[in-house]
């Protein structure tokens, strides 16, 4: 079987189970070859090696069954970077890349003067925000908390991987930093913000595979938030900044929990690329 022969054969074959258009195929080969895209579409006539092909037709099986792609090859790309993943923690998501940038942003504007920012990231997952903030901006100091010790340890892999220097805390939500009776400058968080019964919609390869714990906040969804913005008062100082990701249709509700414990901060409800409202963004004045 020639590159483009098995290529055609996994796009019919993924078509009939409703994985139109999604590129992962390609990713299965670049991946099993060791190699990138304008190398796949120079090496189209070639043979495949008959253990490549035996391989990616299993893993093309394994997809069409609910495996995530990201947990054949053990990787997803995350704003340039390759970051490990796998059962214990979400698969990181293009839009938590603009949730990155948009703090990214927002800490050089209002944080210029200041020589080094103290960051908390919560629920930190396979570690992509607060590795990512550590890598593109060496003044912050960044630390973590999850209350999964497993995704810790992916986190922790990833940070020695790509020589972040981030600090890792077990905890739930705040509690660590607020037993440290630490104060931060920012606070940062993707938390589970799904509703149980949306849960229960969602397409089995994130619903089987992706870790319940990183995906549900409560019966309503908010149940995170709420414990979160109760607890940032212990830990934000004065001139602060919150970030959070938000589900689709949550903006309003998450800005009003943070103005109710802040009511002077200058709030933002930020769209992505998509046009959704996803990220929801505090500063003190």
């Amino acid at each position: 079987m020639k590159i483009f022969e098995a290529l055609r054969w996994a796009s019919s074959f993924l078509t009939e189970y409703g994985f139109q258009h999604q590129p992962i195929a390609e990713i299965l080969l670049k991946h099993y070859l060791k190699i990138d895209r304008s190398k796949l579409f120079q090496m189209m006539q070639d043979e495949l090696p008959q253990d490549v092909e035996q391989t990616f037709k299993e893993a093309i099986k394994q997809v069409s069954e609910g495996v995530p792609v990201q947990h054949i090859t053990g990787f997803e790309d995350f704003y340039g970077r390759k970051f490990t993943v796998n059962e214990h923690v979400l698969i990181p998501r293009p839009e938590t890349e603009e949730l990155v940038l948009g703090l990214i942003q927002r800490i050089d504007k209002h944080f210029a003067d200041q020589q080094r920012v103290s960051v908390v990231d919560v629920g930190t997952g396979s570690g992509a925000i607060a590795i990512t903030l550590a890598l593109e901006n060496r003044k912050l100091d960044v630390t973590t908390v999850d209350i999964s010790l497993a995704a810790i340890n992916v986190a922790k892999q990833n940070a020695e991987k790509l020589s972040a220097a981030v600090r890792f805390l077990e905890g739930d939500l705040l509690s660590p930093v607020i037993a440290e009776k630490k104060t931060v400058d920012v606070v940062v968080s993707n938390p589970p913000y799904i509703s149980e019964a949306d849960f229960e919609l969602l397409d089995d390869n994130v619903r089987v595979h992706e870790p319940t714990l990183a995906l549900v906040g409560g019966i309503s969804g908010y149940e995170l938030y709420e414990r979160l913005v109760a607890q940032i008062p212990n830990v934000l100082k004065k001139k602060g900044i919150i970030a959070f990701e938000v589900g689709v249709g949550q903006s309003e509700r998450v800005e009003a929990l943070i103005k109710g414990e802040f009511p002077h901060a200058n709030t933002e409800i930020v769209y992505d690329i998509n046009g959704k409202d996803r990220m929801v963004f505090a500063s003190m004045i």
